[in-house]
């Protein structure tokens, strides 16, 4: 059995997941846990990824996967290879704690060892994740609470600028990031995720239906559920240079986060507000349609941009 193991999903980012690697290593090394194994999954990587990895780091434990399965799929192979799932396996076989961390994220010196102790001291912490920043340092929201109807409508209609950072966005205060106490969340980003044993055992793993975006969310939600508490950890720091897998597929990423969204929904809100989510999101996608159709008459976007931002708002007012 293994203290901590970490889970890295890698697609098409070679480079930043060496890196992810390299930082991780010199982190548990100088600070710990000692007892620190480390698995890659590749979700089909057309960049030589695994043969990289595997090369600069020959015990880092990676599966190929065939075909682009998701994040939240790809998590839940390792996670069950470690053995998890399995009826009648002993638990003192399972590690103590699962990380899972993104593959374009950099370790900051004694990170990981920082959000391993809190997990085992905060009461009753089932999760908890770093502090981020992004590469220069500059504040990056790191946790969120769980998204109601005003977050939603501050994401699809005209809103004042301030509202953006302020709590009915989901937003906790900066001030709470900038004081090293550990503090209570709806959800940690996924890019940095540690969680118990105990947890997983008792409320299994990502719902393979989201292949991306939200499948974070739900599974907190539903760690919350069962009586765990999620914290943010500031102490610890982890630069996360955000969205580096998200970023190369730009229509496709529209319709995962929004099929993510209402499944989210689906799972979470009562019918009432389905019904009304339901609406805000048919007349922010119309909205959305006007806003292309305008960029396009200002020369801002070609017309192939415009058609194809049309076609997928379009197909998401249709899920």
């Amino acid at each position: 059995m293994s203290d901590l193991a970490v889970v890295i999903v890698s697609w098409n980012t070679r480079a930043f997941t060496l890196e992810a690697i390299r930082t991780l290593l010199d982190d548990v090394q100088r600070g710990g846990p000692y007892d620190t194994e480390i698995w890659v999954v590749d979700n089909a990587s057309s960049d030589d990824s695994p043969a990289a990895i595997q090369a600069e780091f020959p015990h880092v434990k990676i599966i190929e996967n065939a075909k682009n399965i998701g994040f939240g799929a790809a998590n839940n192979v390792a996670i069950r290879a470690m053995g998890f799932g399995k009826s009648g396996i002993d638990e003192n076989t399972l590690p103590r704690a699962v990380y899972l961390l993104n593959s374009d994220t950099q370790t900051r010196p004694n990170a990981t060892s920082i959000l391993f102790n809190a997990l085992f001291s905060l009461p009753e912490a089932g999760v908890v994740g770093a502090r981020l920043t992004y590469e220069d340092g500059s504040f990056q929201h790191s946790a969120f609470a769980f998204p109601g109807l005003s977050q939603l409508w501050i994401d699809l209609m005209p809103a004042p600028g301030t509202l953006y950072n302020r709590r009915m966005n989901g937003r906790y205060p900066r001030k709470l990031y900038e004081h090293p106490k550990p503090f209570r969340v709806g959800h940690t980003l996924g890019a940095t995720m540690m969680i118990r044993r105990e947890v997983i055992q008792k409320t299994g793993m990502f719902d393979e239906q989201f292949f991306m975006y939200a499948e974070e969310v739900d599974w907190s939600w539903r760690i919350q559920k069962a009586g765990w508490k999620i914290y943010c950890v500031p102490q610890a720091h982890v630069i996360h240079l955000e969205g580096q897998s998200t970023r190369q597929v730009r229509p496709d990423s529209i319709i995962n986060l929004w099929q993510s969204r209402l499944r989210l929904y689906r799972k979470h809100y009562p019918m009432l507000k389905r019904q009304a989510a339901r609406w805000l999101i048919g007349v922010g996608m119309r909205r959305k349609i006007r806003q292309a159709r305008r960029a396009y008459a200002l020369r801002r976007i070609s017309a192939k941009e415009r058609d194809t931002l049309i076609s997928a708002y379009e197909q998401v007012m249709g899920l």
